[in-house]
């Protein structure tokens, strides 16, 4: 072996301070003139061997860590490297990454650069693969204004300076195949700013990361067999906006403290079969810092939480969910992030994924920062992210959070602090964009998965299809609702008349998109109090009152959601500290049934429910809905006919008054001569008073609500009726 020529001072202070865009072509097995040139950047090394064909050779050294020499061989050999350290004399036999091609291929590039990489995952962040014959680990990132990239993990001593990254032209993407790196390892990307100085970053693609508060991202890949196949193939053969829908909304760390996602596998399914529900909803669940956000500020779009186990152990949880006939939605935030400095703020030195106009990016209201939905990159990141979480974890549904945020340039912002659109408007239309694209995405390449929009305005078209103009979501929730229903609930009985139309002002707009009506963890916490915490009067009262407002709920137009403990009336407050109160269940408690009788309800709603169409199927459809009679704001009763595709009905009669209202008149179907009461939430087990009707009620030819017969009713008190049809 001869000495190698000097690495000239550009190149050696380049690559000595992590700015060199292109390392492999100084570092690595080049052929020169009388043989085939290597050079290795191996700080703090005393001594670096190559091991080839036989040979052994020591490299000289060419200080700053760095060693070459010229081999008398035509071609360049498959080396390995002997590398030997002052506390290690005896050296580390190792693959040498500068002497392997690229591993990412030219489509993955195009389609970066295009913005149009529906699968991204597979192409960024940290890959286990085998090139050239080897095992290791393909590290890519995204950082156009980086003037250099490297990385550093467990695995080097977090000292990246030997492993630099190569750029891979203009699509920004930087890429390094490390040899011998597994799943495992831990890695963070060490980005040279425009300016020369230096940031750690987290990798944005990460699959995987360690659990808070460190932040290292994590090489992993999937190991899961799913058992779901049948789930699968059926959940997309009713459109959701004609099926049972009825969500149970839950935080995963807090729905009892403590448990793993393996450990929540064995209880969760069980808990929500039993009580009827069609899905669960996950408040968010990729990797956040700060556990008070409950998952709202994320920093690893790509990663599920580290705090309850791996990402193999949340897919074991979506698989048992599944098999036990329970559809998963998880909250997908993409309104905004969180400054942290080893995130995406300013990632490569200068904005990226947040808008470049600070008083754009800036989100006025949670401290954090929006994206910039203009930019096609940042935009792939996310639609991609959407679908990752669909294919990847088979969820089956995504509930977007805080949309209107996205939709206003002038969100939360006075007049002076946002500037309107290319027409003059103050829509956002690359937000719009963003969300067209996200969503037809979504439905083309996932079957029965529904997309659900968190949307508090009255933007026209929320849930119209992308090829009619419209955002292209399959739900929103019915914000409007929820706020007017509590409102009216929170008043004392006797004022309650004065406030009947907030009750039906709902059905105005009802066929206006396809709601669903939310009673979620924004409802039950920051002084809002607990459901049956809102309602007046004494405790039996208030849990009555809270049993009428579900049965009012169910049978409403819309799909329906409840968050976790208001189930069985919890009336603190939830906490993310300690969750649901439980103990409210125990029999020994209290003899009478307070808090099961609750539970107990919601169970037979949800069976009710599922099993009468005429409360589900024309959920979207005017001819599903008539009222019997929305003005007896006197009394306080709401009394309505629910229809399912056959022109079954179903009568719903709610009386908000805590008076037991006799021999209640209403107009119903001359085409049913006998009714029959298949729920009643005065019912005794539910914690009632016990007015119920137990045999079946003859229709009678009376004139009543413009109906050419009538029935004649004991309205229970605070307590909402479901009668169907009789069987002769």
């Amino acid at each position: 072996m001869r000495a190698a020529g000097p690495l000239g001072e550009e190149d050696r202070g380049r690559l000595l301070s992590g700015c060199h865009h292109d390392p492999h072509a100084v570092l690595g097995a080049h052929t020169v003139r009388g043989g085939i040139r290597i050079r290795v950047l191996r700080p703090h090394a005393t001594a670096v061997t190559v091991l080839a064909k036989g040979l052994r050779t020591e490299l000289n050294d060419e200080g700053d860590g760095l060693f070459s020499g010229v081999l008398p061989l035509r071609t360049a050999p498959a080396y390995h490297l002997l590398v030997t350290y002052p506390d290690h004399p005896e050296g580390f036999e190792t693959e040498d990454p500068y002497r392997f091609l690229p591993a990412l291929g030219d489509l993955d590039l195009h389609l970066i650069g295009e913005g149009r990489h529906e699968q991204l995952w597979t192409a960024l962040g940290a890959h286990p693969i085998t090139h050239q014959g080897v095992s290791g680990t393909r590290f890519t990132l995204w950082a156009p204004d980086a003037q250099g990239v490297r990385v550093a993990g467990d695995f080097n001593y977090w000292d990246g300076t030997g492993f630099p990254m190569r750029s891979l032209g203009a699509t920004g993407v930087w890429e390094l195949f490390v040899p011998g790196v597994g799943e495992g390892a831990l890695y963070k990307f060490d980005i040279a700013r425009p300016d020369g100085s230096h940031t750690v970053r987290a990798d944005p693609m990460a699959r995987r990361t360690e659990v808070p508060p460190a932040n290292a991202s994590v090489v992993t890949a999937s190991h899961h067999t799913w058992q779901d196949g049948e789930w699968m193939a059926r959940r997309g053969e009713r459109p959701v906006h004609e099926a049972p829908f009825s969500v149970y909304e839950v935080h995963l760390p807090s729905w009892r403290p403590g448990l793993s996602y393996r450990q929540l596998a064995e209880q969760l399914p069980r808990y929500v079969r039993d009580l009827g529900f069609t899905h669960v909803e996950f408040m968010p669940v990729a990797e956040h810092p700060f556990g008070g956000s409950w998952g709202y500020q994320v920093t690893g779009f790509y990663a599920p939480t580290a705090r309850m186990g791996t990402p193999d152990d949340f897919r074991h949880l979506v698989d048992s969910l599944h098999r036990a006939g329970i559809g998963v939605l998880v909250d997908w935030v993409p309104a905004h992030f969180p400054r942290d400095d080893w995130a995406l703020a300013e990632f490569d030195g200068r904005p990226l994924y947040e808008h470049g106009d600070p008083a754009r990016a800036a989100h006025p209201d949670w401290g954090t920062l929006e994206f910039d939905y203009g930019r096609k990159e940042v935009r792939n990141f996310l639609v991609a992210n959407a679908v990752y979480w669909c294919e990847e974890f088979h969820i089956d549904g995504l509930r977007v959070d805080a949309v209107a945020s996205m939709l206003y340039l002038d969100y939360s912002r006075e007049d002076g602090q946002w500037s309107p659109n290319e027409f003059g408007g103050r829509e956002n239309l690359d937000a719009v964009s963003f969300l067209q694209e996200m969503n037809a995405t979504v439905y083309r390449r996932c079957p029965g998965v529904v997309t659900i929009a968190e949307e508090s305005t009255a933007w026209d078209g929320v849930t119209r299809p992308t090829h009619h103009g419209g955002l292209g979501f399959g739900l929103k929730w019915n914000m409007g609702w929820m706020h007017d229903s509590l409102g009216y609930v929170e008043h004392e009985p006797v004022h309650r008349k004065y406030h009947h139309n907030e009750m039906t002002f709902s059905m105005v707009y009802a066929y206006s998109e396809n709601y669903v009506l939310p009673i979620s963890h924004d409802e039950v916490v920051h002084g809002k109090r607990a459901l049956v915490a809102k309602m007046p009067g004494d405790w039996w009262q208030q849990r009555a009152n809270h049993r009428a407002y579900l049965g009012f709920m169910w049978a409403h137009p819309g799909k329906q959601l409840l968050f976790m403990g208001q189930e069985f009336a919890q009336g603190a407050e939830w906490s993310e500290g300690h969750g649901p109160d439980w103990w409210l269940l125990d029999p020994s408690y209290a003899a009478e049934p307070d808090h099961r009788g609750v539970r107990d309800l919601v169970r037979e709603l949800n069976a009710v429910y599922g099993s009468t169409p005429a409360l589900w199927e024309r959920d979207t459809a005017p001819e599903g809905f008539s009222w019997v009679d929305g003005g007896a704001a006197e009394d306080n009763v709401f009394s309505f006919l629910r229809f399912g595709a056959s022109g079954e009905p179903l009568l719903a009669v709610t009386n908000f008054s805590p008076v037991v209202r006799h021999g209640y008149r209403l107009g119903v179907p001359e085409s049913v001569p006998l009714w029959r009461e298949v729920l009643n939430t005065d019912e005794e087990r539910f914690g009632g008073s016990g007015v119920v009707c137990g045999e079946p009620v003859k229709a009678e030819p009376v004139e009543s609500h413009g109906q050419g017969a009538s029935i004649a009713l004991a309205l229970p008190p605070l307590a909402t009726v479901w009668l169907a049809p009789a069987r002769m």
